[in-house]
């Protein structure tokens, strides 16, 4: 092994919680410090953008069948919603004098780790240059300004994602660094779902080195950060707005003649600090950060499996409403049962397609693999299932689970999905137990654990080891979607004895390693909460369409 995945392996191992203790973290929460939500570059040209969003009318059982959303022209408006519906507010909730902000991008404890930016080749009326999207405002603002960006035409653009560690840190110590890599998972199908509403796809610029990303989106900037949290940097996505055809290609753009061309231009702003300096310092997060910062690489390049077109999903809702409407459950009623095609439906959502949001926006073969704990699922019995991803991740499932499951398909299972039965069992109070207790585990249709394939990933490749993370949370954030399309909710936990999922399972080494959880049900609603609209506090100024 390198040295810097013996590293990441104890990282891995630190920050597990068991039965006995739970990870390094904060002993209780410090109010005195905790960070803004909202970061902003002072002194940067601010672009005011429409809210657009409400404007789109795509059903969302269109986003999974290619060729039914007609690509949208490349205009503010349009530029617009994606950022709103990917990476904007959803809704603010009050309750008492307290008011907090709801995002489209789900993020443990609500924190929002993610920083979005916009790599722009310009158009009338948004010059060329980097942008970044101040959420609370809904608005762009410009840290270079450069007259052209010739690397890129004019039917494409970048959007980049970044993370500020400290912002989940603050909240739960050491794991935080796995919660903000699940985050970008959620971002990156964030950014899918909603480019698909406008008929756009999207690529991971997966061969790009952490050097570039941070170069081109300017946060490698250190004296911009002397005095304030800086950002590490995740992913650059290529959004293509591609009116002769759906497939996205991949767009040879020079990273390093990008970079030498932003160079010559203008940067301005400086970031805000989220927290006064009294703070905890978690030095083990910079540590797995030194540890999996990426080279460039070659690019990866997997076809997925051909399998038939997903059955037709069954709401009439919009894909905006959806998109709008997810939230994670704080409570489930324990008693409600899902539909047997609900279920499927689902789990086939997970399945890697061709052109089909959000797994077609990477590259490589599924690495991740849900175990499902079966609890209220019409024509089911109750106990473990296992969703292999993909044939090698079937096979490493067979070989490290226990020798005694049965490994029977499911009932009137679908040919093409890899639903298997592994043992019956009311596994409602295991479920609670596993997920620290979280009785929304048990009270749910179904919840399940993320199973992803450990040593043959990060040994070689321990940059990798962030790329499971981001698989996971795009599994999640289909659940999420899927969920509110059938009329119930979902809810990511990110809090589990990670050792006592593999015991139950029987995993005893590392090749397997279970890496976030997820729980689906009919959720108990709090009267006790206000919503408001999400743009409700913007002037109307600022709130033109």
């Amino acid at each position: 092994m390198q040295d810097t995945t013996i590293d990441v392996y104890t990282y891995h191992q630190r920050t597990k919680h068991s039965l006995e203790k739970y990870a390094r973290g904060p002993d209780g929460l410090d109010w005195d410090t905790q960070p803004d939500p909202f970061r902003t570059y002072a002194g940067s040209e601010r672009v005011a953008l429409p809210l657009h969003a409400n404007r789109i009318q795509t059903a969302y059982a269109d986003l999974y069948h290619p060729g039914r959303v007609r690509p949208a022209a490349l205009t503010l408006k349009n530029l617009s919603a994606l950022l709103e519906l990917s990476l904007g507010l959803s809704s603010w909730k009050v309750y008492g004098a307290t008011r907090w902000a709801l995002r489209n991008n789900p993020s443990s404890g609500n924190l929002h780790p993610t920083e979005g930016y916009l790599v722009f080749p310009g158009m009338p009326d948004l010059p060329a240059g980097v942008y970044h999207y101040h959420v609370y405002r809904h608005s762009l603002e410009r840290r270079c300004a450069v007259d052209t960006l010739d690397a890129i035409d004019e039917d494409r653009f970048l959007v980049g994602l970044s993370s500020l560690h400290w912002r989940e840190a603050w909240k739960y110590g050491e794991r935080a660094w796995r919660y903000c890599q699940l985050d970008v998972g959620h971002a990156i199908a964030a950014v899918r779902y909603s480019a698909s509403t406008l008929g756009w796809s999207v690529k991971l610029l997966d061969g790009w080195s952490d050097a570039q990303i941070a170069a081109t989106l300017g946060i490698d900037h250190g004296d911009d950060y002397k005095d304030a949290e800086r950002e590490s940097p995740d992913v650059i996505l290529q959004v293509r707005c591609n009116r002769n055809g759906l497939e996205a290609g991949t767009l040879n753009i020079d990273a390093d003649g990008l970079i030498e061309q932003l160079a010559t231009g203008e940067w301005n702003g400086r970031p805000n600090r989220l927290s006064p300096a009294n703070r905890i310092s978690w030095d083990v997060i910079g540590h797995i950060e030194s540890y999996c910062t990426k080279p460039v690489t070659t690019p990866a390049s997997s076809t997925p499996a051909a399998r038939p077109v997903l059955t037709d999903c069954e709401t009439g809702l919009d894909a905006v409403s959806v998109i709008r409407k997810r939230r994670s459950a704080q409570a489930f009623d324990g008693k409600s049962t899902l539909p047997l095609s609900a279920f499927y439906r689902m789990l086939d959502c997970l399945q890697p397609r061709s052109a089909i949001p959000p797994f077609d926006t990477h590259g490589w073969t599924a690495r991740v693999h849900p175990v499902l704990f079966v609890h209220r699922v019409e024509g089911l019995s109750p106990g473990l299932y296992a969703l292999p991803r993909s044939d090698k991740g079937e096979s490493l499932l067979r070989v490290n689970l226990r020798d005694q499951f049965d490994w029977t398909r499911a009932p009137v299972c679908p040919d093409w999905l890899p639903l298997y039965h592994l043992v019956s069992a009311n596994s409602c109070n295991v479920a609670r137990t596993i997920s620290c207790h979280q009785a929304i585990a048990a009270d749910s249709a179904f919840s399940l654990s993320m199973i992803g394939e450990f040593d043959e990933t990060v040994r070689e490749t321990p940059w990798e080891y962030r790329q499971l993370f981001w698989e996971a949370g795009m599994i999640g954030q289909s659940l999420y979607l899927e969920a509110e399309a059938a009329g119930i909710s979902g809810t990511g936990i990110g809090c589990f004895f990670d050792d006592a999922v593999h015991e139950i399972l029987g995993i005893s080494d590392t090749q397997l390693q279970s890496l976030y959880h997820f729980t689906v049900g009919t959720a108990e609603q709090d009267t006790r909460l206000v919503s408001l609209p999400p743009y409700s506090h913007l002037d109307e100024t600022d709130a033109v369409d």
